[in-house]
């Protein structure tokens, strides 16, 4: 795993992550009508097809921090990352932890973590890293994301086949995505482990709404407890106000 600090202009950066993308870069199925899984069976199960479509963003909604939707979208990456290319982290906020990547079975070496220290780097850096093809899956937890920088990424991971995983707080339900598959994350109580409840809000096609309970445990990695039906008003708020042609 490589980490970068940056303190350095922004170019510098994007010329470092495009040196470590080549050496890490193997090659991976086209990106058109491609499915990667979700690094669980139970959450494969919820998506059509059994898994989420490359060149598409994944938008994982936290109820809570640290509610486990961010170890949720960091195995989803590493899965996309199996069939080779490099999996890159933004980690604006000095928050990223290897050994869990570890303890989802993640490759370190084939990980980069890029550090910045403004909002035009980070979302510069974020850009270049979605739009290249040596890069399978990029994970990145944005604080601010209007719609056409949404609009921007979207057009980016459709260029180069990459997953572009958004961790996000709840709170944005409600505004409009570009996400074409997006998770609403919720942490129950557990006597051992994290237990979670977690809600496909939207796919394509949707499936009917629902749910499925599960566990991570730091040896065992991601269980499913069942699954849960869901009522039609659990749906997805911003489904009616998403972006045309989203």
């Amino acid at each position: 795993m490589k980490t970068m600090n940056g303190s350095e202009h922004v170019q510098k950066i994007v010329q470092t992550l495009g040196q470590q993308v080549r050496r890490l870069e193997g090659s991976r199925p086209a990106a058109a009508e491609t499915l990667v899984s979700t690094g669980s069976e139970a959450l494969d199960w919820l998506l059509p097809g059994g898994g989420l479509s490359r060149g598409t963003l994944v938008e994982w909604l936290a109820a809570a921090p640290g509610g486990g939707a961010g170890s949720l979208a960091l195995a989803a990456a590493g899965a996309a990352c199996r069939d080779g290319g490099a999996l890159v982290v933004m980690d604006r906020r000095r928050t990223f932890y290897p050994p869990a990547a570890a303890a989802l079975g993640i490759d370190l070496r084939r990980m980069i973590v890029i550090r910045t220290e403004s909002d035009a780097d980070e979302y510069w850096a974020l850009d270049q890293a979605l739009r290249c093809g040596g890069v399978a899956a990029v994970l990145c937890q944005p604080e601010k994301l209007d719609g056409r920088a949404y609009r921007r990424m979207q057009l980016a991971v459709e260029s180069s086949g990459c997953l572009g995983m958004l961790v996000r707080p709840a709170a944005v339900r409600g505004e409009p995505s570009w996400a074409q598959t997006r998770w609403l994350v919720e942490p129950l109580a557990s006597s051992g482990g994290r237990r979670l409840r977690v809600r496909l809000l939207r796919s394509r096609p949707m499936l009917g709404q629902r749910a499925v309970e599960l566990e991570i445990d730091d040896e065992t990695g991601i269980t499913a407890a069942h699954a849960l039906p869901l009522a039609a008003e659990l749906a997805d708020p911003a489904a009616h106000c998403r972006p045309a042609g989203a």
